[in-house]
Protein backbone atom coordinates (compact mmCIF):
# COMPACT_ATOMS: atom_id res chain seq x y z
CA UNK A 1 0.00 0.00 0.00
CA UNK A 2 0.94 3.81 -0.99
CA UNK A 3 2.67 6.00 1.75
CA UNK A 4 -0.53 8.35 0.79
CA UNK A 5 -3.11 5.19 1.69
CA UNK A 6 -1.63 4.94 4.79
CA UNK A 7 -1.96 8.53 5.93
CA UNK A 8 -5.30 8.49 4.80
CA UNK A 9 -6.00 5.29 6.80
CA UNK A 10 -4.12 6.66 10.00
CA UNK A 11 -6.40 9.75 9.62
CA UNK A 12 -9.67 7.96 9.05
CA UNK A 13 -8.78 6.06 12.38
CA UNK A 14 -7.56 9.07 13.96
CA UNK A 15 -10.87 10.86 13.48
CA UNK A 16 -13.06 8.08 13.53
CA UNK A 17 -11.78 5.61 16.30
CA UNK A 18 -13.24 6.78 19.49
CA UNK A 19 -17.08 7.54 17.76
CA UNK A 20 -17.19 4.05 16.16
CA UNK A 21 -15.69 2.71 20.16
CA UNK A 22 -18.58 3.99 21.97
CA UNK A 23 -20.78 2.93 18.81
CA UNK A 24 -19.73 -0.69 19.84
CA UNK A 25 -19.72 -0.20 22.84
CA UNK A 26 -23.76 0.53 23.72
CA UNK A 27 -24.23 -2.41 22.05
CA UNK A 28 -22.40 -5.06 23.09
CA UNK A 29 -21.97 -6.97 26.39
CA UNK A 30 -18.37 -6.45 27.65
CA UNK A 31 -15.46 -4.26 26.13
CA UNK A 32 -13.44 -6.78 25.22
CA UNK A 33 -16.71 -7.32 22.48
CA UNK A 34 -16.91 -3.63 21.46
CA UNK A 35 -12.39 -3.45 21.15
CA UNK A 36 -12.90 -6.76 18.69
CA UNK A 37 -15.76 -5.38 16.86
CA UNK A 38 -14.16 -1.81 16.26
CA UNK A 39 -10.65 -3.78 15.31
CA UNK A 40 -12.73 -5.75 12.46
CA UNK A 41 -14.32 -2.49 11.16
CA UNK A 42 -10.94 -0.82 10.77
CA UNK A 43 -9.68 -4.04 8.64
CA UNK A 44 -12.27 -4.02 6.67
CA UNK A 45 -11.70 -0.42 6.01
CA UNK A 46 -7.83 -1.09 5.44
CA UNK A 47 -8.62 -3.95 2.67
CA UNK A 48 -11.21 -1.46 1.52
CA UNK A 49 -9.49 1.50 1.64
CA UNK A 50 -10.52 3.01 -1.94
CA UNK A 51 -13.94 2.35 -1.66
CA UNK A 52 -14.27 4.60 1.46
CA UNK A 53 -15.72 7.75 0.16
CA UNK A 54 -14.07 11.25 1.49
CA UNK A 55 -14.85 13.61 4.33
CA UNK A 56 -18.44 12.69 6.49
CA UNK A 57 -19.48 9.97 3.81
CA UNK A 58 -16.50 8.19 5.03
CA UNK A 59 -17.93 8.57 8.69
CA UNK A 60 -21.27 7.13 7.55
CA UNK A 61 -19.40 4.51 5.74
CA UNK A 62 -17.19 3.29 8.53
CA UNK A 63 -20.53 3.19 11.02
CA UNK A 64 -22.52 0.49 8.18
CA UNK A 65 -19.51 -1.56 8.24
CA UNK A 66 -19.23 -1.13 11.99
CA UNK A 67 -23.13 -2.11 12.43
CA UNK A 68 -22.65 -5.57 9.87
CA UNK A 69 -19.68 -6.46 12.23
CA UNK A 70 -21.62 -6.00 15.11
CA UNK A 71 -24.30 -8.17 13.36
CA UNK A 72 -21.76 -10.62 12.38
CA UNK A 73 -20.59 -10.95 15.98
CA UNK A 74 -23.93 -11.21 17.67
CA UNK A 75 -24.75 -14.50 15.27
CA UNK A 76 -20.99 -15.89 16.17
CA UNK A 77 -21.65 -15.42 19.63
CA UNK A 78 -25.35 -17.11 19.48
CA UNK A 79 -23.93 -20.14 17.56
CA UNK A 80 -21.38 -20.60 20.00
CA UNK A 81 -23.64 -20.07 23.07
CA UNK A 82 -26.05 -23.26 21.61
CA UNK A 83 -22.84 -25.47 20.74
CA UNK A 84 -21.68 -24.60 24.52
CA UNK A 85 -25.03 -25.21 25.64
CA UNK A 86 -25.06 -28.78 23.11
CA UNK A 87 -21.53 -29.84 24.27
CA UNK A 88 -22.36 -29.65 28.26
CA UNK A 89 -25.57 -31.22 27.56
CA UNK A 90 -23.52 -33.91 25.69
CA UNK A 91 -21.24 -33.69 28.90
CA UNK A 92 -23.77 -34.13 31.58
CA UNK A 93 -25.00 -37.24 29.89
CA UNK A 94 -21.72 -38.70 29.46
CA UNK A 95 -20.70 -41.42 31.57
CA UNK A 96 -17.10 -40.94 32.97
CA UNK A 97 -15.36 -43.92 34.55
CA UNK A 98 -13.94 -43.18 38.34
CA UNK A 99 -10.27 -43.22 37.50
CA UNK A 100 -10.09 -44.54 41.42
CA UNK A 101 -12.05 -47.82 40.08
CA UNK A 102 -9.35 -48.47 37.69
CA UNK A 103 -6.44 -48.10 40.13
CA UNK A 104 -7.88 -50.73 42.64
CA UNK A 105 -8.76 -52.58 39.52
CA UNK A 106 -4.80 -52.45 38.38
CA UNK A 107 -4.13 -53.46 41.98
CA UNK A 108 -6.00 -56.15 42.56
CA UNK A 109 -5.02 -57.61 39.44
CA UNK A 110 -1.40 -57.02 39.37
CA UNK A 111 -1.54 -58.81 42.73
CA UNK A 112 -3.46 -61.34 41.74
CA UNK A 113 -0.79 -61.61 38.82
CA UNK A 114 1.77 -61.69 41.14
CA UNK A 115 0.83 -64.42 43.26
CA UNK A 116 0.85 -66.73 40.05
CA UNK A 117 3.45 -68.94 39.28
CA UNK A 118 5.85 -67.16 36.66
CA UNK A 119 4.97 -70.09 33.86
CA UNK A 120 1.35 -69.01 34.34
CA UNK A 121 1.99 -65.32 34.48
CA UNK A 122 4.07 -65.81 30.60
CA UNK A 123 1.42 -67.75 29.23
CA UNK A 124 -1.45 -65.13 30.38
CA UNK A 125 0.95 -62.22 29.10
CA UNK A 126 1.78 -63.64 26.03
CA UNK A 127 -2.36 -64.29 25.57
CA UNK A 128 -3.29 -61.07 26.89
CA UNK A 129 -0.73 -58.39 26.16
CA UNK A 130 0.84 -59.80 22.97
CA UNK A 131 -2.40 -60.94 21.68
CA UNK A 132 -0.97 -64.57 21.06
CA UNK A 133 -3.40 -67.30 20.33
CA UNK A 134 -2.83 -70.18 21.58
CA UNK A 135 -0.95 -71.98 18.56
CA UNK A 136 1.00 -68.77 18.24
CA UNK A 137 1.99 -68.96 21.96
CA UNK A 138 3.45 -72.70 21.14
CA UNK A 139 5.82 -71.87 18.75
CA UNK A 140 6.72 -69.49 21.17
CA UNK A 141 7.07 -71.29 24.03
CA UNK A 142 8.08 -74.75 21.93
CA UNK A 143 5.67 -76.72 23.40
CA UNK A 144 2.71 -79.02 21.79
CA UNK A 145 -0.48 -76.62 21.24
CA UNK A 146 -2.72 -78.74 22.76
CA UNK A 147 -0.43 -78.28 26.35
CA UNK A 148 -0.75 -74.45 26.04
CA UNK A 149 -4.40 -74.42 25.83
CA UNK A 150 -4.42 -76.66 28.49
CA UNK A 151 -1.93 -74.78 30.71
CA UNK A 152 -3.28 -71.35 29.54
CA UNK A 153 -7.07 -72.62 31.05
CA UNK A 154 -5.41 -73.60 34.09
CA UNK A 155 -3.46 -70.41 34.42
CA UNK A 156 -6.89 -68.17 33.74
CA UNK A 157 -8.70 -70.38 36.31
CA UNK A 158 -6.33 -69.94 38.65
CA UNK A 159 -6.14 -65.68 38.29
CA UNK A 160 -9.82 -66.22 38.19
CA UNK A 161 -9.44 -67.64 41.61
CA UNK A 162 -7.11 -65.22 43.13
CA UNK A 163 -9.28 -62.51 41.98
CA UNK A 164 -12.04 -63.91 44.00
CA UNK A 165 -14.56 -64.78 40.64
CA UNK A 166 -14.27 -63.41 37.08
CA UNK A 167 -14.12 -60.07 38.27
CA UNK A 168 -15.52 -57.13 36.21
CA UNK A 169 -13.36 -55.85 33.36
CA UNK A 170 -12.36 -51.83 33.32
CA UNK A 171 -10.87 -49.82 31.21
CA UNK A 172 -7.32 -50.60 30.08
CA UNK A 173 -8.24 -54.19 30.83
CA UNK A 174 -8.96 -57.22 28.62
CA UNK A 175 -10.88 -59.91 28.47
CA UNK A 176 -10.53 -62.86 26.55
CA UNK A 177 -12.91 -65.90 25.85
CA UNK A 178 -14.55 -64.90 28.97
CA UNK A 179 -11.08 -65.49 31.50
CA UNK A 180 -9.03 -63.34 33.61
CA UNK A 181 -9.30 -59.88 33.59
CA UNK A 182 -5.71 -58.36 33.24
CA UNK A 183 -4.34 -55.06 32.82
CA UNK A 184 -3.05 -53.91 29.40
CA UNK A 185 0.78 -52.29 30.78
CA UNK A 186 2.44 -53.26 32.91
CA UNK A 187 4.37 -50.90 35.70
CA UNK A 188 8.49 -50.98 35.34
CA UNK A 189 9.70 -54.03 36.36
CA UNK A 190 6.95 -55.87 36.48
CA UNK A 191 7.73 -59.67 34.57
CA UNK A 192 5.85 -60.32 31.60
Amino acid sequence: MSLIAEERFRALHTAHFRDLLGFALRRTATADDAADVVADTFVVAWRRLDEVPPGNEGRLWLYGVCRRTLANHTRSGRRRERLGAKLGSALREAVVPDPADEVLLTVSVRAALAALRPADRELLALSIWEQLEPGEIAVVLDLPARTVRTRLSRARARLRHKLGGDGPPGDGHVLRDGGAVLPTRLAPGEAR
